[in-house]
């Protein structure tokens, strides 16, 4: 059975930092490119930041510079460091692991920037 599990969520002011994981159980993980992605409340889900599998890095250009992702293979875990978070960042932030036939979805985590 395939999990993806984020964790790190939470309530942090403006100008903070959060570091988001996704753990993933049930795939190999090292194959597969893996993905952060937001939604807010009455938005469409975009695309925060990816990795692929030979660590090739793509981000959103509103987090350019302020987010990093990362993964460690060893732990099946990728990363998603944000720093001088934004009211605007305020989202659910789901992880996904995709190859060219199958992708997989986390439950999400929510973040909050707010004074």
């Amino acid at each position: 059975q395939v999990q993806l599990v984020e964790s790190g969520g939470g309530l942090v002011q403006p100008g903070g930092s959060l570091r988001l994981s996704c753990a993933a159980s049930g795939i190999s993980f090292s194959n597969y490119a893996m993905g952060w992605y937001r939604q807010a409340p009455g938005k469409q889900r975009e695309m925060v930041a990816t990795i692929g599998s030979g660590d090739s890095t793509n981000y959103a250009d509103s987090v350019k510079g302020r987010f990093t992702v990362s993964r460690d293979n060893a732990k099946n875990t990728v990363y998603l460091q944000m720093n001088s978070l934004k009211p605007e960042d305020t989202a659910v932030y789901s992880c996904n692991a995709n190859t060219l036939f199958t992708t997989y979805w986390g439950q999400g985590t929510q973040v909050t920037v707010s004074s």
